[in-house]
């Protein structure tokens, strides 16, 4: 025996033995704890007395209590621990090792026969069960039951290994004359350690799983080491039950488990079928055995279905997820959910059933080389579905059973072949979630989960069926369809069918994913001033089919149902109006379809204009009903009109055709329209300000487009600049009359910033290129133009009080 291998099981018991003793010192300490804390019994008084007490016990300042000495705790110091109690149980341990070392050193020497070794380990478990009942009446020790319960668990321990080795290694015994020890021997070790107490019991556990590490774990086949396993496993179970030690338990079923994923990682694959029928029967054993072992906490008795069927993933592939290994699992998974019916704490067993499943079946979709996985997914989903489904009243958890197990396997198996059509297993998926919903129809609008879930089944099944037969730039209608189940249900429950509204949804985009990323690649160039962005944008059909038209189905539905997307709403509603306006785009770019320098020099601007100031359109339009999404409209209609005409892509430097007419030019109508749209628009922020800028755009691009015709490209002459300052000046004038007849106080000051600007103009730019009488006139002309603008100002500012169009008149009288 590998000495590693040897240190490893000392320590191994010796840490074992340090537990049981420290756990023993706790349990004393509580008691001596409680004993000290419990309070004193009242005195009974006699009737006599009973006016003295009371009149003893009327309020009064009553004294400080004298406070009590705390009870103080026995100390356990290191002399006590390791000289006297540690040795006793180290002392055991090293009996039993010695006799496994001595047994193990004749094997290797050859000194004795097979049946002699067995008989000197038999005699020698004997002496120790002997000499534990000894123990047990000597004077000297029967005051100390620590000696006879160390020998008696010594002792069963050996036995186990002399067991072993006359049964499985050296063939002494027949498998019924073997069994038959096992029966007595286990008999033996229930009965001691019913007599003795725990430590016999840890011994007897930990002698029993250690004694095949001895012998080897394949000497006798895996079959007999399994079934040895099996039996060993019962009987500490057996005894869990009897005395309501949990922790015997579990311990049996950690090391339990624990051979059998040691065995998982060594045995060939030709031998794991043993070990898938070992697993099912210690799941099943270990959930049916942890209540009556005093096992109080759920997840602890779920613990031996979770751990088989973890470790039947493992074995799976081993065997090329083939009839056997599904069989297996099937046959664990159905196991759960029956022993789940039967107690409800097994419940999350039969949900984490149903969630491996779908890992079981990806794992063998892909490794698809003729196994049995694609065969198997439909008896899986009956399994679950119907189990799910049956019981799906008595709780939401077995709703989750029925979903996660029909619907993820078949997911799994579509996602790891979508080449491959399945429309019955989806129609079949419809029948289940259909069914599903209608058993708890009468559970509307309390987020029941089987009624919710049922109705997401449905749209799932309809939405794969439609997304697996439909040409791709119809791919849209496949969550549209599924959309339109959940909203034909949304009556049942609105807040949870409105929220899973938004699944179908988010496929949508993922559907539409290539041309929103197209577009987005479009409006970056365009962004950047490229003149060519129609080039990078997705084909009509595709932006119509999987943006435009979903975009407007479901901005409808969301009017027509408030309750569609529930929470979502918010994120998801504005989000579609834009991809909305995107697809829309798309399509309003397609009748100039710009590619060429000479397609953009003729209609480059126009088609500019047309985009931005339908958005202005729509925004005003909107203003009244819908305040937000109005100011969005004109918002990005503004920006356009800032960013494209006014600074990147500006006529005045990149050779754009406005038109030949004047006035009624692209650059004027673009501009006056907005400026226009902005000034009857009430509550729109800084609305005179933006109006009055874009109204002096207008009339300077008037001014432009009739100096240099249909291009507004080239150098700025004097009869063009003299005609900006005629303009900016008239412009002044009106603003200032427009001001004083309705008493708007904007006006007035845009006139008189107007006009103070033009006086800079022509002071400093205009009258510096004439000379001789053209300056002086020009100078005079101004001079009394200014002069009679000021007279009428103050005359008119000072003699009527000015017109609120709100409110009553109110005085504009200047001062100083």
């Amino acid at each position: 025996m590998p000495q590693p291998v040897v240190v490893t099981i000392v320590l191994l018991l010796a840490v074992i033995a340090l537990s049981v003793a420290l756990a023993r010192l706790q349990r004393r300490v509580a008691a001596l704890e409680a004993r000290l804390a419990a309070p004193t019994p009242p005195i009974a008084l006699p009737e006599a007395a009973a006016p003295a007490a009371r009149e003893a016990h009327r309020p009064r300042i009553a004294p400080p209590r004298p406070r009590l000495p705390r009870p103080t705790i026995p100390s356990i110091d290191f002399e006590t621990l390791v000289g006297s109690r540690l040795p006793v149980w180290i002392g055991g341990l090293a009996l039993v090792v010695g006799g496994i070392f001595l047994v193990r050193l004749s094997i290797e020497a050859g000194w004795l026969t097979p049946a002699i070794r067995t008989a000197f380990a038999a005699a020698f478990a004997l002496a120790l069960l002997i000499g534990s009942e000894a123990a047990r009446r000597l004077p000297a020790t029967h005051d100390d039951p620590r000696i006879a319960q160390v020998l008696a668990g010594a002792g069963i321990a050996s036995a186990y290994a002399t067991l072993y080795l006359a049964a499985a290694l050296y063939h002494l015994v027949d498998p019924l004359a073997g069994f038959a020890m096992m029966l007595a021997i286990t008999a033996l070790g229930l009965f001691l350690a019913l007599r003795h107490g725990p430590p016999t019991a840890v011994m007897a556990l930990v002698g029993g799983f250690a004694a095949p590490l001895v012998a080897g774990y394949d000497a006798a086949g895996i079959g007999a080491l399994l079934v040895y396993l099996g039996l060993f496993v019962a009987a500490l179970l057996s005894l869990a039950i009897v005395r309501g030690w949990a922790w015997l338990a579990m311990s049996a079923l950690v090391a339990a488990f624990g051979w059998a994923g040691l065995l998982i990682a060594l045995v060939p694959p030709d031998r794991l079928a043993g070990i898938g029928a070992f697993l099912v029967a210690l799941a099943v054993a270990g959930s049916l055995a942890a209540p009556r072992a005093a096992i109080e906490r759920r997840w602890l008795r779920a613990a031996p279905l979770l751990a088989a069927l973890v470790q039947m993933l493992a074995i799976a592939p081993m065997l090329d997820f083939s009839a056997l290994a599904w069989g297996f699992y099937l046959t664990l998974s159905a196991a759960a959910l029956f022993l789940a019916w039967r107690d409800s704490a097994l419940l999350s067993a039969a949900i984490a059933a149903a969630i491996l499943v779908t890992l079981l079946t990806a794992a063998g979709m892909v490794q698809d080389d003729g196994n049995a996985t694609e065969s198997m997914v439909p008896i899986a989903m009956l399994i679950f579905a119907g189990a799910g489904a049956g019981l799906s009243r008595r709780s939401a958890g077995w709703a989750w059973v029925a979903l996660i197990g029909s619907i993820c396997p078949l997911l799994a198996t579509q996602f790891c072949t979508p080449w491959i059509a399945r429309p019955a297993l989806w129609l079949l998926l419809a029948l289940a979630g259909a069914a599903l919903a209608w058993r708890h129809r009468d559970r509307s609008g309390t987020g029941d989960a089987g009624l919710v879930g049922g109705v997401a089944t449905v749209a799932l099944a309809v939405g794969i069926l439609l997304a697996t037969y439909l040409p791709a730039p119809w791919l849209a209608l496949a969550p549209l369809a599924a959309g339109g189940v959940l909203l034909a249900a949304l009556r049942f429950d609105r807040h949870a069918i409105g929220r899973l509204a938004a699944l179908p949804w988010l496929l949508l985009i993922l559907a539409a994913g290539e041309p929103i990323a197209q577009i987005g690649v479009a409006l970056g160039k365009s962004l950047g001033f490229d003149v060519f962005p129609y080039a990078y944008l997705p084909r009509a059909a595709d932006a119509a089919t999987l943006i435009l038209l979903p975009g407007i189905a479901i901005l409808a539905a969301a009017w027509r149902a408030p309750a569609l997307f529930a929470s979502f709403r918010r994120v998801i509603v504005p989000i579609e109006i834009a991809l909305t306006v995107l697809g829309s785009y798309v399509l309003l770019k397609q009748p100039f379809a710009i590619t060429t320098l000479p397609a953009f020099q003729a209609n480059g601007f126009v088609e500019r204009v047309l985009l931005t100031d339908l958005a202005l359109l729509v925004g005003a339009l909107l203003w009244q009903r819908h305040r937000r999404l109005a100011t969005a409209f004109l918002a990005l209609g503004l920006a356009r009109l800032v960013w494209y005409d006014l600074l990147g892509l500006n006529p005045i430097w990149i050779p754009q055709a406005v038109g030949p007419l004047p006035l009624l030019n692209a650059a004027t109508l673009h501009l006056g329209f907005a400026a226009a749209l902005v000034w009857r628009l009430r509550d729109f922020p800084r609305r005179s300000l933006i109006a009055a800028l874009l109204t002096l755009a207008a009339t300077l691009a008037t001014i432009r487009q009739l100096a240099h015709g249909t291009l507004l490209t080239g150098p700025v002459s004097t009869p063009e600049n003299w005609g900006y300052s005629a303009a900016m000046l008239g412009l002044a004038i009106v603003w200032l009359w427009r001001g004083l007849s309705v008493g708007s106080a904007d006006l007035r000051r845009f006139g008189l910033a107007l006009l103070t600007l033009t006086t800079l103009k022509v002071f400093l730019i205009d009258a510096a290129a004439l000379a001789g009488v053209l300056r002086i006139l020009s100078f005079m002309g101004l001079g009394a133009a200014l002069i009679a603008i000021g007279w009428a100002y103050r005359k008119f500012l000072v003699a009527a009080p000015a017109r609120s169009p709100t409110g009553p008149p109110q005085s504009n009288t200047l001062r100083g």
